[in-house]
């Protein structure tokens, strides 16, 4: 995690945190269920598997980069990566539909898929993948010319990977855990009304510009 490296380590954790921010990707039906069952026990409860799903998510599109990595070049894995999301970022600007679930009252298995759909629907783990093509062993081999066409793109290694689900996981569980927290106990559902950004248009720009990242770093 040191040198040219270390910076995309760091964003890995901040992308997690600003998935973290956005109330519809976790601490809003935390915050729901803690009112609705009367207890902050129901807050902590529901914190578990809101980031299972979450980096179950993150990790399918990790996974099947890799898959793609494996018979693409990098070149073309980052401009079908950068395709991707600058139709996404287009998509979530014209539609804002979340995934929908069957009620309030739900178990471990039903919050951990509802926070991989919605995970999913946000397409937060395409976000992952210009800073893991940053640090993967082609980018490497690129840099220093040496075997540049010899390696496939396949992120960052399996090792990699997996630390890097785990990072960006950890970045959002902290953010989440903290706000859902905040909100319940200190300051209620209604700082949503007084005070309100649209997180989902920011994330739409975010998509596009990550697009431009993946296509031009």
């Amino acid at each position: 995690m040191t040198g040219s490296g270390g910076w995309a380590w760091a964003a890995l954790l901040l992308l997690g945190a600003y998935h973290g921010i956005n109330p519809g990707m976790g601490w809003l039906f935390a915050v729901a269920l803690g009112m609705q069952e009367k207890s902050s026990r129901a807050v902590w409860r529901s914190l578990a598997p809101i980031a299972a799903g979450h980096a179950l998510s993150i990790g399918a599109v990790v996974f099947l980069a890799a898959l793609a990595g494996m018979v693409l070049p990098p070149a073309a894995l980052r401009i079908s990566v950068a395709i991707i999301l600058f139709a996404l970022g287009i998509y979530r600007m014209v539609k804002h539909r979340h995934p929908r679930g069957g009620g309030m009252q739900v178990g471990f298995r039903d919050l951990t898929v509802w926070s991989f759909l919605m995970a999913s629907a946000h397409g937060a783990g395409l976000m992952l993948l210009p800073i893991l093509l940053q640090i993967s062993p082609a980018a490497h081999a690129a840099e220093s010319h040496i075997g540049a066409h010899s390696h496939p793109a396949v992120i960052g290694g399996a090792t990699t990977n997996l630390l890097a689900v785990g990072v960006h996981t950890a970045g959002y569980l902290i953010v989440t855990g903290a706000i859902a927290w905040v909100v319940y106990e200190k300051l209620g559902l209604s700082l949503l009304r007084k005070a309100w950004l649209n997180l989902d248009l920011i994330w739409s720009y975010a998509l596009i510009a990550t697009g431009c990242l993946a296509l031009f770093a």
